[in-house]
């Protein structure tokens, strides 16, 4: 038996969340307050202390990240322990695991295909015959906004009432209906799909109730309404389960997060235990304040008040820039003059902004003063969609049931397959339970279209067969670059994109099969071999993001909930930006200042905000006013610059630059 649960150095809310199995419980866990230790701890209490069998525990998060960190803390409380048969995972993964079990009730098979954004943006530019990007994108968002609150084609054609609503509900009809003739489910099916197969068939219902014995969700306020029905039906009756989250951290209303059902619980199941986590083990007493003052101003769901015990802490900076431009050299400045002065590592220090379009400048500052960093959420290299297009043949030569690759494939660049070919070969393979490239050569497929769209159908299938017989024994290079010559992919990109934006694309697809050709002769690797390779590194590329490395951080707000650091930069706190003018116009600004909670409490010891006077756009310069949660933090703010302070001078500016790097020494970048 491995030794107990170490429960002696939680504090008294956390241990008797941990404790608690009489019912629905609903932990409501402030910023920093130890919520994935109560998660981890819980799990290893149910284990080893309650004999539960760790295949009756599921642990729900929102990302993978949050759960391989869950996983490694289980395993490490349970050293010895067996865990074998423990659910932790996303909702999505939980979603896939449940669909391929039980995809003949819902007349999928279980190799099903999962078709990711840039698949779904392909099949609406198709239904909605438009090109322009926008309006897509815009049909793309009301459709999964529609699935997400659970609402059926017919429900949304009753209800649209813009144009491009009504376009939308349309385009929503056609695109499930080529969703199931092709066996695919996009990412809001692998919610609404188990909903509804738990709705409509109560034996199976049963049994993953039965399976999955007790839940414990993290992230609560961040479910929308789909995801709160689904995790109803899967805890029945029985309802043991442990909600975490916190109403003041929901920030995802604008991707269909409601935090209404944090409301909810205490209505669905009036037993339901409330626990509050209110000692904050991350931040500053003076930091928590300024935060407390600020989201005092929302209306509540439950009152809570952070507290901390790390003393009273440096007061929280303020600094009034000229311009976008000035803010930037000042964030820089003043980060490596503090990093200098107390031997601190890159990686101790954060940039934080409402939007993605902020960072441009503080790159532009990091790198010409050497600075390493790296930002969240920027697209990585195998992500790029003309890798993804080289990539999909490269998955159909390796697995010819790779019915995603097929479709990208076939249809990247065009080859005379249109949408109606397509769609009647998936409802064909669907019936044969078969893969569309294997339907493609049946006798009972050729009966069902014309010669005219059969004939490039199999010039295709048979090309890609050619291909795959060169893939297995010629070099990787060779076949590679004669497979781009053969489809003509370079000219397709220079078709279909601007010369600028091809050209980018080009170069990128000539990086990457240089690459693959390389590798291909150093490890004396065939492209099917190198295939296998391609998708271990594109997990890796994503692992990387959360890897070890000495550098700056550079991310949204949004990006950066669940994380901290010793100190943070919040930038571009003015009205307009934070909060962000669609908010305003639209009456969401207590979202905006749940986010402004966020940023205050990522920081442990030194936060310092920053906000311009005017403020570049374009060409032209536009006056800027202060966010109006600055003066909600309170007054305890030491505020410096603007129109009081002195014009800095330029010359004595650069040369304090100069010194800081000599100082720094160019070997730290």
């Amino acid at each position: 038996m491995s030794s107990p649960v170490p429960l002696h150095s939680l504090n008294p809310p956390q241990r008797e969340a941990i404790y608690y199995l009489d019912g629905p419980l609903l932990v409501l866990a402030g910023a920093g307050s130890g919520k994935t230790r109560v998660i981890t701890q819980k799990i290893a209490y149910l284990i080893q202390e309650c004999g539960m069998n760790p295949a009756n525990i599921a642990a729900i998060t929102f990302t993978n990240k949050a759960a391989r960190e869950m996983q490694e803390r289980v395993g490490q409380l349970l050293q010895g322990g067996s865990t074998a048969g423990l659910t932790i995972c996303t909702f999505h993964s939980l979603g896939v695991r449940i669909l391929r079990e039980e995809a003949k009730a819902l007349g999928y098979k279980p190799k099903f295909s999962i078709f990711d954004s840039t698949d779904c943006y392909s099949i609406f530019a198709d239904l909605s015959a438009s090109v322009d990007k926008a309006t897509i994108r815009s049909i793309q968002w009301l459709v999964s906004g529609w699935k997400n609150a659970m609402k059926s084609p017919d429900q949304a054609a009753a209800e649209a009432k813009s144009e491009i609503e009504v376009l939308a509900a349309k385009a929503y009809r056609d695109y499930a209906a080529t969703l199931k003739a092709y066996q695919a489910v996009d990412f809001d099916d692998l919610i609404l799909l188990p909903m509804q197969l738990f709705q409509e068939h109560p034996k199976i219902r049963d049994k993953w109730q039965n399976r999955l014995r007790y839940l414990l969700v993290d992230e609560y306020q961040d479910t929308n309404a789909c995801q709160y029905q689904l995790l109803k039906l899967l805890t029945g009756p029985r309802a043991m389960f442990t909600a975490v989250g916190d109403d003041d951290q929901a920030i995802y209303g604008w991707r269909g997060a409601d935090v209404e059902n944090l409301r909810g619980l205490p209505r669905d199941y009036p037993n339901l235990k409330l626990i509050m986590l209110e000692q904050n083990y991350r931040s500053t007493a003076r930091i928590l304040q300024a935060a407390n003052n600020v989201i005092g101003n929302n209306e509540k769901l439950f009152e809570k008040k952070l507290w901390s015990d790390l003393g009273h802490g440096e007061a929280i900076r303020g600094t009034v820039c000229r311009d976008n431009e000035h803010e930037a050299e000042s964030v820089v400045m003043k980060l490596l003059a503090d990093k200098f002065e107390k031997r601190s590592k890159f990686s101790d220090y954060a940039i934080l902004y409402r939007s993605n379009h902020q960072a441009r400048l503080f790159e532009t500052h990091l790198r010409n003063n050497r600075v390493p960093y790296v930002m969240s959420g920027g697209t990585s290299f195998f992500e790029k969609s003309e890798i993804k297009d080289v990539i999909a043949y490269l998955r159909l030569l390796a697995n010819q049931d790779d019915d995603p690759a097929f479709i990208r494939a076939v249809t990247t660049p065009k080859r005379g397959v249109g949408g109606t070919t397509l769609e009647a070969l998936g409802t064909y393979a669907g019936e044969r339970h078969i893969s569309l490239f294997a339907a493609a050569f049946e006798e009972g497929f050729a009966q069902r279209v014309s010669h005219r769209q059969l004939e490039p159908l199999l010039q295709f299938c048979e090309f890609i067969n050619r291909v795959e017989q060169r893939a297995l024994r010629e070099p990787a290079g060779e076949v590679l670059n004669d497979m781009l010559t053969a489809i003509g992919y370079e000219a397709w990109l220079y078709d279909h994109e601007e010369t600028r934006a091809a050209d980018s694309k080009w170069g990128n697809v000539r990086e990457f099969s240089q690459w693959l050709a390389g590798k291909g002769e150093k490890d004396e690797k065939t492209l099917i071999d190198l295939t296998q390779t391609i998708a271990l590194i594109n997990m890796l590329d994503k692992q990387n993001e959360d890897s070890e490395f000495d550098a700056v951080q550079l991310s949204t707000l949004h990006a950066a909930k669940g994380l901290e650091y010793k100190n943070v930069f919040l930038v571009g706190v003015e009205e307009g930006i934070l909060p962000h003018s669609s908010s305003v116009e639209s009456g969401t600004v207590e979202e905006e200042r749940r986010l402004m909670y966020v940023g205050i409490t990522r920081a442990r010891q030194h936060l310092h905000l920053s906000w311009c006077e005017k403020r570049k756009q374009g060409k032209e310069m536009y006056p800027c006013e202060p966010s109006r949660f600055i003066a909600e933090m309170g007054n305890d703010l030491r505020i410096s610059g603007g129109k009081a302070a002195a014009e800095p001078d330029k010359a004595t500016s650069k040369a304090r630059f100069a010194n800081l790097r000599n100082m720094l020494g160019s070997g730290e970048s």
